[in-house]
């Protein structure tokens, strides 16, 4: 049955839509598999981002999981980060080798693929993006914004050690203002984002995240490998169920390379019996048409079709003819097709002639 690969950025719900997902076609009566980072590693690390080898390494498990799971009969979905096009190309081959359909399911955060956490005050310029690598910027009135209890902190340690004042001469009122930003940091998580956390239960932290966006490459629906694509933006868009499951249970699946199938089985006197057949047409094909009129149809033995005679044939033509049948029929060997092989043939000399 298909597969369904889930792609987007952490925190964008991927797993929230594949639960859904999930949900909805195990009620229909189908057998559904989930794959993910944690069915791989035992438990979701996001430090696996980090490095490439372990990345690489999980990208194969999770192939091969997925390999082990597909197969004509169930629905395997895909959970997973997959912002790599090379690794999607290698789904859609998998899912090509197994003669399944597949879609894609692109889960974007609001914000875009793009936006991080927001600061605070941000809802007053909803035009600005902020990025996850935001850091505090001074503004006008010389006053600088702090992004947590710890930029605080570093901003006291430089002022005391250029007035050469310990950190115990901070004045109290100042004290109280970093102990109260550390209790509300500047930070504010968007709902969607809260929620995406709290099913995915792992954290990325803000340098990662931006290291990511940069690696990531967007579906395509232009490219076959992805699509078809469905986009969700946020956790409020409804998912797309009965497009999902046309894709799935009503497309075809991908044709499989031609070199990629095996031969079918063709007997050791294969060559020499088309070779034989091909030289009795053309031998009986001469001898007809010496008494044959123009517009006539011309009758050869062992064989059910005709060929309309409209110009007398000479041999050099026919043999021409008789080596192109031969060197395509060679490529497609099938013992099925040893019977029927002179009216392939005066089928092929029909179609050539006229």
């Amino acid at each position: 049955m298909p597969l369904v690969v889930f792609c987007g950025l952490p925190y964008s719900g991927k797993s929230r839509r594949a639960e859904e997902l999930r949900v909805a076609l195990a009620a229909e009566g189908r057998a559904v598999y989930v794959v993910d980072d944690a069915a791989v590693l035992g438990a979701e690390d996001p430090a696996v981002y980090g490095d490439s080898a372990r990345e690489k390494a999980l990208r194969g498990a999770l192939r091969a999981s997925v390999e082990r799971r597909l197969s004509r009969h169930d629905v395997v979905i895909l959970d997973s980060l997959n912002y790599i096009k090379g690794f999607r190309y290698e789904l859609y081959c998998l899912a090509r080798a197994a003669r399944t359909p597949l879609c894609l399911v692109y889960c974007v955060r609001p914000g875009g693929p793009i936006a991080g956490p927001q600061v605070a005050g941000a809802n007053e310029n909803p035009g600005r993006n902020v990025s996850v690598s935001w850091r505090p910027r001074a503004e006008e009135d010389g006053r600088a914004q702090a992004a947590g209890s710890s930029v605080l902190r570093e901003l006291h340690t430089a002022d005391s050690v250029v007035n050469g004042s310990a950190q115990a001469d901070v004045p109290k009122e100042l004290e109280r203002e970093e102990s109260g930003a550390a209790e509300s940091p500047a930070l504010v998580t968007p709902d969607s984002e809260k929620s995406a956390k709290h099913g995915s239960g792992a954290f990325y932290s803000p340098e990662l995240l931006e290291a990511l966006t940069l690696r990531f490459e967007a579906p395509d629906s232009r490219n076959r490998w992805d699509r078809p694509l469905f986009t969700l933006v946020g956790l409020e868009e409804p998912l797309p169920l009965a497009g999902i499951r046309s894709a799935l249970f009503e497309n075809r699946a991908p044709p499989p390379h031609q070199s990629t199938q095996s031969q079918p089985l063709a007997s050791g006197s294969f060559l020499h019996q088309l070779d034989q057949v091909t030289s009795q047409v053309l031998a009986g094909l001469m001898e007809a048409q010496k008494s044959a009129v123009p517009g006539g149809l011309l009758t050869l033995p062992g064989t059910t079709e005709h060929l309309r005679f409209t110009r007398p044939l000479t041999m050099a033509e026919l043999s021409r003819l008789r080596r192109q049948f031969i060197s395509y029929t060679k490529m497609h060997p099938n013992n099925e097709n040893l019977p029927q092989l002179a009216n392939m043939f005066l089928q092929y000399l029909s179609q050539s002639l006229h």
